[in-house]
C-alpha cells in the first residue's frame, strides 16, 4: 500500500493560522515584533502627554489611561544612560522634548532664576530666604558651594562663575552684596564719583561695608 503526501492547499491557510494547535506550528513564519509595537505604544502615550502638558517631565507613578507611561519614560532614561538606546529612537523622543537628566533640568531651571536674581541685584550673593523666578536662589547657591558639591558635575562648575565671577567668594557675602550695589551706583561716572552715607540701592546702604 502506498502513500501519497499531499500538499495543503493555500485555502487552508486561514484554518492553520487560528487554529490553537497548527497556529503553534504556523508561528515562526508569521513573527511579530512585540518589542517594536511596545515602544511605539509608549512613545505615542509620551505624544499624547507632551501635547497636553506642553512638556515631558513625566511622574514616575503617571499612567496615561491605563499604560504605566512614568515606568516607560523612566525605562528610557535608564537604557539611553546604559548607551542602549541611541539613533533615530533617541531622537524621536527629543523631538518629543525628552530630559535624559532630571538633575541638570534642575540646574537649567535654577541657574535662569540666578540669572534673574543678578540681573536685578548685580551679584549672586544674595540674602537669606532670597528667591527669584519662584526659585530658592540663596539656597541653591548655598548648596552649590558646599565643598564637593560640584564633584560629580564638573560641567556645572563654570556656570554660576559666567554670571557673577564672584559668586562664591573667600569674603563676607554681606560684604560683597555691599560693594556689588556701589560698584553699579558709580560704573557710568566718568570720574571721581561722591556717594554719601546714607545712600541706599535695593535697601542696603551702600557706603557701609
Amino acid at each position: 500500500m502506498s502513500v501519497t503526501a499531499q500538499c495543503p492547499r493555500p485555502e487552508s491557510r486561514a484554518l492553520r493560522e487560528n487554529h490553537p494547535v497548527m497556529g503553534a506550528d504556523w508561528g515562526p513564519f508569521n513573527v511579530i515584533d512585540t518589542a517594536k509595537q511596545d515602544w511605539a505604544r509608549g512613545w505615542a502615550a509620551l505624544k499624547k502627554f507632551t501635547e497636553r502638558e506642553a512638556h515631558a517631565r513625566v511622574p514616575y507613578e503617571h499612567k496615561e489611561g491605563a499604560y504605566p507611561l512614568g515606568q516607560w519614560v523612566a525605562e528610557q532614561r535608564r537604557a539611553y544612560g546604559a548607551g542602549q538606546l541611541a539613533g533615530l529612537r533617541a531622537r524621536r523622543l527629543e523631538k518629543l522634548g525628552m530630559v535624559w537628566s532630571l538633575a541638570d533640568e534642575r540646574f537649567q531651571k535654577n541657574l535662569e532664576a540666578a540669572k534673574a536674581y543678578y540681573d536685578q541685584h548685580w551679584t549672586l550673593c544674595a540674602p537669606r530666604t532670597e528667591t527669584a523666578l519662584d526659585k530658592p536662589v540663596r539656597q541653591w547657591l548655598s548648596n552649590l558651594r558646599r565643598p564637593g558639591a560640584l564633584d560629580d558635575h564638573p560641567e556645572w562648575k563654570t556656570a554660576p562663575e559666567a554670571v557673577d565671577k564672584d559668586w562664591n567668594p573667600s569674603w563676607p557675602a554681606d560684604w560683597q552684596r555691599h560693594y556689588a550695589a556701589l560698584r553699579e551706583r558709580v560704573r557710568d561716572e566718568d570720574g571721581p564719583a561722591d556717594v554719601l552715607p546714607g545712600f541706599t540701592v535695593h535697601g542696603m546702604d551702600s557706603c557701609r561695608s
